[in-house]
């Protein structure tokens, strides 16, 4: 049984946290564009059955954090969240080693943490769908980004489908109606933030020496399965298991098939958490 909390950041970020008692492990889990930690909360209840805590920052202009909707300010700004999360995470549990779960734009986020300089603490990674593909781009689109960021950062620039997100369709109902989601299209500096993220992480991941768990579903029309591809040949990591699931859409974790996904994410878990 996890218990739920939740506060402020000192970013100015709201975060929410579903802890256990004795903890083996903490996962801090980060979220997708336009959606925020709380549709993360039966992963929560699901690590927790497994002994883990997990704490969800959402990010600048995301669920109940402040800011323009849909708007991240930069790729920093969210790593900062990220950062500060986990920071508070080991102060609340010391000892324990920590994880960190990103999805999508969370996984990218993800990734320029642990490629950094990611807590003492911090034992491995778990990313799924990383947004690492920006192949559909145009090359205008490409060298007008950086102009439209400066000049327009809140400009609405693509939309993406809620038929995307999942083959449930209780999902995708979920995902339109929830008032917490930006179901506006992404604006400029988003964008603008995963094009230079993305560019630049082959390089960063050659650094990458944590344990990595990649995951994709097969059929992702939003972020498609070759992002995936992109840690698989850069991640420096000697430790590195991707897994891609046939006929899964873009939230392997919201997908019919979720049982069978989050146990894996809780077997690598259980396998990485080091002995006491």
């Amino acid at each position: 049984m996890t218990r739920h909390g939740q506060g402020t950041l000192p970013t100015g970020q709201y975060w929410q946290g579903w802890t256990v008692p004795d903890p083996v492990g903490v996962v801090v889990l980060v979220h997708g564009a336009h959606e925020h930690g709380g549709r993360y909360a039966h992963v929560a209840q699901r690590l927790g059955e497994a002994g883990y805590a997990s704490y969800a920052p959402d990010h600048p202009g995301h669920g109940r954090s402040p800011g323009r909707r849909g708007d991240i300010v930069g790729l920093d700004a969210a790593v900062g969240g990220v950062a500060a999360t986990v920071r508070a995470a080991a102060d609340r549990h010391p000892g324990v080693p920590l994880f960190v779960y990103g999805h999508s734009l969370g996984g990218l986020v993800a990734l320029q943490y642990l490629t950094g300089e990611p807590h003492e603490r911090v034992a491995g990674g778990v990313v799924s769908a990383p947004a690492l593909d920006t192949s559909t781009a145009t090359p205008v689109q490409r060298v007008v980004a950086p102009l439209l960021a400066r000049v327009a950062p809140g400009l609405g620039v693509l939309t993406l489908d809620a038929e995307t997100v999942s083959r449930d369709p209780q999902v995708v109902a979920d995902y339109r109606t929830d008032p917490l989601n930006h179901t506006g299209r992404m604006v400029a500096r988003t964008g603008h933030a995963i094009m230079t993220g993305a560019a630049g992480m082959p390089g960063r991941l050659r650094g990458l020496r944590l344990p990595l768990l990649v995951l994709h579903g097969g059929d992702d029309r939003l972020m498609p399965p070759s992002a995936s591809e992109v840690v698989r040949r850069h991640a420096g990591s000697p430790d590195l298991t991707v897994r891609v699931y046939d006929g899964l859409y873009h939230e392997p974790h919201n997908e019919p098939e979720q049982d069978e996904v989050l146990a894996d994410v809780v077997a690598w878990l259980d396998g990485h958490v080091p002995a006491r």
